[in-house]
């Protein structure tokens, strides 16, 4: 059997054959299809749900091949204009196919045919059927929602077809499970899968029943021993015996009245007081609540440490533990000395921003010590979770505070410093978002409000001194480091090593064993740095002399037994050493930064047969490529590169380095790599290269000269070309170390084709 039938989307209803439910409509286009349902298709109409629900405007691939053949039993218009319809599932149908109502466009009408799956009366069909009906009138028994009249309905006369669909129309059931029943036409299918889920259910009730079982036995068991508890406290009262609660509460009350806060908080306290003195020892509450009183009664809302202000001291104890560093320094000792001036001062929260190793966490605690103010670490690389910052509410089984206010109640003082270690590592996902959590926190215009979950109650934070730590700039949110002051501290020359290896490194490790101060030779030190480190910091140095030197101590080596053999010895064969690449055609020396501090890139340029014009390979970013085609256009219209030149080849150029490069800053390296390969003229192993380049050839400005310039002397380069633009950002660079570099600055293209070339300078 064929029919055409006007097509009623439901998105948030399933409907099941023999179920009759009311709708109430206010779609213009859902009352059209039931007034053409009832004029002209014996109120029938076929009622689909769509395979995307969250589709607010679904295409004809987007409906479900089968829907339910229904009748509308009822229509009455309300005064609003909406229709209330009662409507009753008759049949599962399959949908051949869809097509637009001759008379309105906007109506959907569907070809259905009905299927028929005759299993017979067979055994099978007789068992389940059996199954089903015993299965449910255990289920109506047991579930108090269901009710009894429905067992009136379930005769085993019915067909199974026609029983499924009755049990189906009464069990609870998710939306998903009751379209994959409205979909199944085999009825041995669904009784099968409705077995399943009526012993499911039945499972379900009992434990349900189980558990308020037990729960009611609890519940008598905490009145009957409140009623004894109660009894035994008069008792108590009247023999004059006192209970250990009750000692211990008289003690929170006599804390709470002696603590120096603000009323509102220690109405607070009492009121948590009384919750704890009136719940039973024996319940979880009563931890819960016990936790929560000892964490706010610990809390130094008050209590500050004396802070040392003698700005000479705290000179003298930044220059024990730290050599250089002289901005970081000046900068202590003038919050000290201003604060000496204005004790309401806010302190800075500082951002020391640079490369693993150079010492930024261990000048914070640097710091902390000359303040003599308590010190906190937290880090925050890899955190997702802001409650580790802020805790976590009291619902949550094992809540805590979080990691600031952990610390502040620990060391007990309302002023500590308080160290945020790697805020450029932060993530943000589903569980939330750190880096917003850190704006309230170092906010000094919110701070003093600062509430954590756990605590519930704000805490004053503004006297925190707050110092953050990063490697990559770059990588702080905006908005966090709009609240910093940012302080670079930049890598190590070989020469600051040295004396950072004499100064502090060496004493600190013969003091840490306890051993006679044994010297060693300067050249040894810097035999060490060069060949056995790589690094911008002085991490590894410091491993590698604490390994000497407990070889120094353990065979009581002299002085002069210390040399390059004995190094050797130690720490082996040389790893690093200082050996630029061989002169090629093509080979240029670029200097760059990534996060760990500056770097030497080899550029290699070759031209290969390829129907390509330009390859390259290496880490290189969009930024870079783009460069590449700017200096290639320039080149060619400059007249340094025949037009012809790449007729039938690429120009292949290759990026040796570990950390992706991008931007500009090389463009004048990587077209002195391409001018050395057409003219065939090797450049030095021991020049690099720094700047940009436009289309006009044009030498560009950058930034991190100094990291570029001091990383190029630690590799043994002696020429570099520069902007010169550039000339006037060099006074941070140490004196000795421009004295030993050949700085030669160039404005534009043609001067530096000039002095390598030797062609013909070109417009």
């Amino acid at each position: 059997m064929k029919n055409n039938l006007p097509v009623l989307l439901l998105k948030k209803l399933t409907l099941l054959p023999l179920q009759e439910v009311r709708l109430e409509l206010n779609n213009e286009l859902s009352k059209k299809i039931i007034d053409l349902s009832i004029e002209s298709f014996g109120k029938k109409i076929l009622v689909i749900l769509p395979l995307n629900a969250l589709e607010v405007s679904p295409s004809v691939s987007d409906l479900p091949s089968v829907g339910i053949l229904t009748k509308v039993v009822t229509k009455i218009e309300l005064p609003n204009g909406n229709y209330r319809v009662v409507v009753k599932g008759l049949n599962r149908v399959k949908v051949l196919n869809y097509f637009t109502y001759k008379d309105n466009k906007s109506i959907l009408i569907s070809n259905v045919q009905r299927l028929y799956i005759d299993n017979g009366e067979s055994t099978e069909a007789i068992a389940l059927k059996r199954k089903l009906i015993q299965l449910t009138k255990q289920y109506i028994r047991l579930n108090p929602e269901v009710s009894n009249s429905i067992s009136d309905n379930i005769s085993d006369s019915e067909p199974l077809d026609v029983l499924t669909d009755i049990i189906l129309n009464f069990i609870k059931l998710p939306n998903n499970k009751k379209v994959i029943y409205m979909n199944e036409f085999d009825e041995i299918v669904r009784a099968k899968e409705l077995i399943k889920e009526l012993n499911v259910e039945l499972e379900l009730i009992k434990l349900n029943q189980k558990l308020e079982s037990d729960i009611r036995k609890d519940f008598e068991t905490e009145q009957k021993e409140y009623l004894l508890r109660a009894k035994l406290a008069k008792l108590n009262e009247e023999l004059g015996i006192s209970s250990s609660k009750e000692k211990e509460t008289s003690l929170y009350y006599e804390k709470i009245n002696n603590l120096d806060i603000p009323d509102n908080l220690r109405d607070k306290l009492i009121s948590e007081l009384k919750k704890y003195e009136y719940t039973p020892a024996n319940s979880p509450d009563s931890s819960i609540i016990r936790n929560y009183l000892d964490t706010l009664l610990s809390l130094p809302f008050n209590i500050s440490s004396k802070e040392e202000l003698n700005t000479k001291k705290i000179r003298e104890s930044l220059d024990k533990t730290h050599y250089g560093m002289e901005s970081i320094k000046e900068r202590i000792t003038e919050y000290a000395a201003i604060k000496k001036l204005n004790p309401e001062i806010k302190s800075p929260i500082i951002c020391f921003v640079g490369p693993p190793g150079v010492g930024k966490t261990t000048l914070a605690m640097s710091i902390s010590n000359a303040l003599k103010r308590k010190f906190i670490k937290i880090s925050v690389g890899g955190l997702n979770d802001s409650a580790e910052l802020i805790g976590h509410r009291r619902t949550y089984l094992g809540a805590a505070p979080g990691k600031i206010i952990s610390g502040i109640q620990k060391y007990g003082v309302n002023n500590p410093v308080v160290l945020i270690d790697e805020v450029d590592k932060m993530v943000k996902d589903y569980k939330g978002d750190p880096a917003s959590v850190l704006l309230e926190i170092l906010d000094y215009s919110q701070n003093h409000l600062f509430i954590d979950h756990y605590i519930e109650e704000p805490f004053d934070l503004s006297k925190v001194f707050f110092i953050l730590t990063a490697n990559d700039e770059s990588m702080i949110p905006a908005p966090l480091k709009d609240r910093l002051e940012i302080i670079h501290i930049d890598f190590y020359t070989i020469y600051d090593k040295k004396d950072i290896a004499i100064n502090y490194l060496i004493p600190n490790i013969f003091d840490k064993y306890g051993a006679k101060k044994v010297k060693i030779n300067e050249e040894i030190i810097l035999d060490i740095i060069k060949n056995y480190t790589l690094e911008s910091g002085v991490r590894e140095l410091e491993r590698l002399l604490d390994k000497i030197i407990r070889n120094i101590i353990i065979d009581d080596i002299k002085p002069s037994q210390i040399n390059e053999t004995l190094i050797r010895k130690i720490l082996g064969n040389k790893i690093y050493e200082t050996v630029l690449k061989e002169e090629m055609t093509g080979g240029v020396n670029l200097l760059g930064v990534n996060p760990l501090g500056g770097q030497i890139i080899n550029v290699q340029s070759l031209l290969v047969p390829s129907e390509e014009d330009l390859i390259i390979t290496g880490n290189v970013g969009e930024r870079l490529i783009d460069s590449v085609k700017i200096i290639i256009s320039y080149l060619k219209n400059a007249g340094y590169i025949e037009q012809k030149t790449f007729k039938n080849e690429a120009l292949h150029l290759n990026f040796e380095l570990n950390y992706q490069l991008d931007g500009y800053s090389g463009s004048l390296g990587i077209a002195a790599s391409i001018i050395s390969l057409l003219n065939k003229k090797k450049i030095s192993s021991n020049t690099a290269f720094i700047g940009g380049l436009d289309l006009y050839g044009r030498v560009l400005k950058v930034s991190s000269l100094k990291e570029k310039i001091i990383t190029a002397y630690n590799n043994g380069i002696k020429t570099i070309y520069l902007p010169e633009d550039n000339k006037n950002n060099l006074k941070n660079i140490p004196e000795f170390i421009l004295k030993d570099l050949n700085l030669i600055y160039i404005s534009k293209y043609a001067d530096l084709h000039q002095k390598l070339f030797t062609s013909k300078k070109k417009s």
